[in-house]
């Protein structure tokens, strides 16, 4: 690594530090101007294009960062009340959707999970039936556009541990007469469920289900357990200085899965998305992909097709990282 890049990353880990004490002494992290300020300083800080390794940086740091997650996770699930409790003041609340500020994020985001999905799907698995969201939260935007837009005939069973953000939730799509049929609310921690994880053909995992690698590991082996031989897992990771805000999952870790795709948007869209497939049960779990060389910026390509982004029916300024020859 070059001495500019090392001076590069020891400016954005400094600015990043500066941010986080700043936000770790506010009151409450509720939204406020002072609130919006600071995280929207830290988005803006961590956004661009950074070659930065977070699993190289100190314990000191990569303990800032930990905690850094967590602030941000606990000021999300504030502004989504914020936002949930706004919208549901509304006769049809789902006609307001844009009253989020980073509504359009999730319109980009649910896009591009739409499109690679279908790209790993089999005609005949095409549409899927039923879909779990864990982790869906007061404001379930991922549901609601994928169910709005894309799905227009799927399920979406949402599952959330806090029953106040369900019954939120389900204030938003209520009015609806489409939606309240096929968005149904769970009040449940994830690892108590166990057979119905059989039921559904797509599982998206929230990205702060699980603030660190362990906790998110956790869930990912009891779904890994769980999900029917042949059922897709959706998560969501983040690449580069984006790392400082989400928690990264590393294609190694999802053991009972074949990671099909990772995906690292550049542009506003901060979450990557990782696709892969429940292993049939006699599989050796992990024989596809443990040759490679793998790290956190890899993309496996077990299916290759997701290159051509003239599907886009809005096109989005992406950065597809090379894929891997399969058979090296």
């Amino acid at each position: 690594m070059g001495s500019s890049s090392i001076r590069e990353h020891n400016i954005l880990v400094e600015k990043v530090c500066q941010i986080y004490h700043k936000i770790s002494n506010l009151e409450t992290l509720k939204p406020s101007k002072n609130v919006d300020t600071l995280f929207s300083e830290l988005v803006l800080t961590c956004i661009p294009p950074s070659s930065i390794n977070i699993l190289t940086l100190p314990q000191d740091i990569q303990e800032i960062r930990s905690k850094l997650i967590r602030l941000c996770g606990e000021a999300e699930g504030h502004l989504e009340a914020h936002f949930s409790t706004l919208l549901a003041s509304f006769e049809n609340p789902l006609h307001h959707l844009d009253v989020f500020p980073y509504y359009s994020n999730y319109l980009k985001l649910s896009r591009i999970e739409y499109d690679i999905l279908y790209e790993h799907s089999s005609p005949q698995s095409w549409p899927p039936k039923r879909v779990a969201f864990v982790g869906s939260g007061p404001l379930p935007l991922t549901s609601i556009v994928l169910a709005s837009y894309h799905l227009k005939d799927t399920t979406f069973h949402n599952y959330d541990i806090d029953p106040l953000a369900n019954s939120m939730a389900s204030c938003l799509v209520s009015p609806d007469s489409d939606l309240s049929q096929r968005m149904i609310f769970h009040t449940t921690d994830i690892l108590n469920v166990k057979d119905e994880l059989k039921e559904y053909d797509v599982i998206f995992l929230a990205a702060l289900v699980g603030m660190d690698i362990d906790e998110k590991l956790k869930v990912v082996q009891h779904l890994a357990e769980y999900m029917n031989p042949g059922s897709t897992l959706m998560l969501r990771s983040a690449h580069g200085a984006r790392a400082f805000i989400y928690p990264v999952v590393d294609p190694q870790d999802l053991q009972g899965f074949e990671v099909m795709q990772v995906f690292h948007p550049d542009d506003d869209v901060i979450n990557s998305v990782v696709i892969s497939r429940k292993a049939p049960m006699d599989s050796n779990i992990g024989h596809k992909h443990h040759h490679h060389q793998l790290g956190m910026e890899s993309i496996i390509p077990l299916s290759c097709k997701y290159c051509e982004f003239q599907m886009f029916n809005n096109p989005l300024k992406m950065n597809m990282i090379e894929d891997l020859a399969i058979d090296e």
